[in-house]
């Protein structure tokens, strides 16, 4: 009888106390139950936790609905505090080493799946918008799903991972362009090179500028609430931080996880960095399963009966696999593992079904089509994290860069 509580508060959309914290029970337990056992099998955690949604979605047990607004709003926290951390522990420097490189991932990470998945889709059948938002679907990378098992791995300083990163946000600001235009288009709106090279510059921009301005302002800022305050009003304050450059990133028509990664990358080089840290890894163990948890049930594995739909999903999975791989081959100069810099690129996580969901509610696509965009983005997703672990085998703590990693990178400029 909870269980059915449950899945009828969820459906309804509004639900009291306690059917809610029965729905953070479930999403709790199960993610760090499953997640155990990915770990048992040699898998990241973060597998284990894709499981527990699929499992508690709407197409097996129920319980769990992303749709639903409190669902949608913990998960949402829960990325914007991912990417906080990663930019945390991110060096921007090392960064900027490989800023060539991530580049040139990033720009073949687009164009090619983009060009293949849209000529896929034209080949089988499908319009010439229900094309385009299938490529523009295949364009996007996970940075969250990514960053998480590279970070689980503590690989997350190797130079491979730094491309990956640094790939990942850049594919992500691609994709609010071509997110941006998509829906100018779908709309009935006059696509012009003035309204493409804005939604552009605001971009790149607001990345720019909260790293220069951030730069000068924050670190006095910190210093002086060091004085005069507790560590644990240092990691309250910079999470308040970090939410208010997310809220100005939506704003300004930029991402939240655009603006938490650079929060994070403006804390970064600060003596406080440890100590924010740790404040935000324990609000992220509660906060974090659940946005991951939230992408596993967006998952409907029943639509997955229909031939028509796995033929177009298995061919945009076949080109999206390899569209990121060839892109991660793309930095030629670099010595390193270039598979796992494609591995790494591979899932598209939320930001796939962001495309396809738009796709879906303005009529664009049939929902057998967006079966098959979920399909390319479950698998995608799920196929990530044990291939890196594979490719990548953990270490006991995060690896420097190797010296003769830096030196190939440094020859980029």
């Amino acid at each position: 009888m909870v269980l059915a509580a449950a899945r009828v508060a969820a459906e309804e959309g509004a639900m009291g106390v306690p059917d809610f914290l029965f729905l953070l029970v479930a999403i709790l337990v199960a993610a760090k139950v499953l997640g155990e056992l990915a770990e048992r099998i040699g898998q990241p955690a973060v597998l284990g936790e894709l499981v527990a949604g699929v499992l508690l979605g709407a197409s097996l047990l129920g319980i769990v609905d992303p749709r639903v607004e409190i669902v949608h709003l913990l998960a949402e926290v829960g990325v914007v505090l991912l990417l906080f951390q990663i930019g945390l522990e991110t060096n921007l420097g090392r960064l900027l080493q490989v800023g060539l490189a991530s580049s040139v991932v990033a720009l073949v990470g687009v164009v090619l799946p983009f060009a293949a998945g849209y000529l896929v889709a034209v080949a089988l059948g499908l319009g010439v918008m229900p094309a385009v938002v299938a490529g523009a679907a295949l364009t996007a990378t996970s940075v969250g799903i990514t960053a998480r098992v590279l970070s689980d791995l503590g690989r997350l300083q190797e130079p491979e991972s730094q491309i990956v990163l640094g790939a990942a946000v850049i594919d992500d600001i691609i994709g609010l362009v071509i997110l941006a235009v998509v829906a100018k288009v779908m709309g009935g709106e006059e696509l012009t090179a003035l309204s493409v090279g804005r939604t552009t510059l605001i971009a790149f921009g607001f990345v720019a500028g909260v790293l220069l301005i951030g730069r000068l302002i924050v670190p006095p800022l910190f210093n002086m609430l060091a004085r005069i305050g507790r560590e644990d009003t240092l990691a309250t304050m910079a999470l308040a931080f970090a939410f208010i450059v997310c809220y100005i990133a939506d704003a300004v028509g930029s991402a939240l996880i655009i603006g938490a990664f650079a929060a994070g990358l403006v804390l970064a080089p600060t003596r406080h960095a440890k100590v924010i840290e740790h404040g935000v890894l324990r609000l992220g163990m509660f906060f974090v399963p659940i946005f991951f948890v939230a992408v596993g049930a967006a998952v409907d594995v029943g639509t997955f009966a229909d031939p028509q739909v796995l033929l177009i999903g298995g061919a945009l999975i076949v080109v999206a696999i390899l569209g990121k791989v060839a892109a991660g081959y793309a930095p030629f100069w670099f010595k390193g593992k270039k598979i796992v810099i494609g591995v790494g690129m591979m899932p598209r996580g939320e930001v796939g079904l962001i495309f396809a969901q738009m796709g879906l509610t303005t009529g664009v696509l049939t929902s057998g089509v967006f079966s098959a965009l979920t399909l390319m983005v479950m698998v995608t997703t799920f196929l990530a994290p044990p291939l890196l672990k594979a490719l990548f085998p953990p270490v006991g703590s995060p690896s420097e860069l190797r010296p003769s990693a830096v030196a190939e990178l440094t020859t980029e400029a």
